[in-house]
């Protein structure tokens, strides 16, 4: 198998009502881990990376691991772009075989945003690969993204509409509420937004910042036309947890091998978790 674009796996969840999880990895291990565990429950999954991912892994070698992975597997992989901005690392990583972009226009003026996405669009769609972008502005931090919850704001249903309409994106990220990062106190997603943004606009829905919503709330987000859930924060956490846990026990410890293993284990838990809520088992 190879690296695919999401645009198939998105479509068909819209169509069947569930959600493609989408897991943010840095490593060998978290490839790994998100790969055996789709394979084991018949699971899409996405792949994602940010500009921090790929510069401190290497996109050569993020595109190789994946591809091991689907080939081991015999899974449809999608390496996904998630939140990159500048157009000439977009063409370079396409150039490479990653089949799956977010464009990140949502810190610009509405007309700047949709610019910008329309030249991913035509660079990415030359090359067969999906393109999502972002309308609307998520609080919190994913990585190297810091926003600030003054600098947030909601997506606006009818402004959703027309940026749909004139880029021609494949699929949309929309800002209801959700944050990068963990939440303080329960989080509260704007389903009334939401379901208007369903009304005004055809194509699949992404939530960003799913990491400590509610099951509840991402089984109605799903239901009311998300068909994308972002995972990233949850991840990294159970893996820390479980290595200095590891460490705590095993103070003289020196083997990665040993080591990470436990952190492997406690991503895998949430994994198949993050699947078995998306609905997108036994969905391949």
């Amino acid at each position: 198998m190879y690296l695919v674009s999401n645009r198939e796996m998105l479509n068909k969840a819209q169509r069947e009502g569930y959600a493609v999880p989408a897991f943010n990895v840095h490593n060998l291990e978290t490839v790994q881990v998100v790969a055996e565990t789709a394979a084991e429950m018949g699971s899409p999954v996405i792949m994602a990376g940010t500009p921090g991912t790929f510069s401190y892994a290497g996109t050569d070698y993020l595109v190789e691991i994946c591809q091991a992975a689907a080939r081991r597997y015999n899974l449809p992989l999608a390496l996904h772009l998630d939140h990159h901005e500048e157009m000439g690392d977009i063409e370079d990583k396409v150039r490479q075989g990653i089949r799956s972009v977010m464009i990140d226009g949502s810190h610009l003026p509405f007309r700047q945003n949709i610019e910008l996405v329309m030249q991913a669009v035509k660079l990415c769609h030359r090359y067969g690969a999906s393109v999502e972008a972002e309308l609307g502005r998520l609080g919190g931090q994913e990585d190297d993204l810091v926003v600030d919850s003054a600098d947030s704001f909601f997506t606006d249903p009818l402004a959703a509409k027309e940026f749909v309409e004139v880029t021609g994106i494949d699929s949309l990220a929309v800002a209801i509420g959700s944050a990068h990062g963990l939440y303080q106190g329960e989080p509260r997603l704007d389903f009334d937004r939401l379901e208007k943004i369903r009304q005004q606009v055809e194509i699949p829905l992404v939530l960003h910042g799913a990491s400590g919503i509610p099951e509840a709330m991402i089984a109605r987000a799903i239901a009311l036309g998300v068909c994308k859930v972002n995972v990233a924060t949850e991840l990294k956490i159970a893996f820390a947890d479980a290595v200095k846990g590891y460490f705590s026990e095993n103070p003289d410890a020196n083997d990665p091998r040993k080591y990470i293993t436990p952190g492997k284990q406690a991503m895998k838990e949430v994994v198949a978790e993050k699947i078995r809520i998306c609905g997108s088992a036994g969905r391949l």
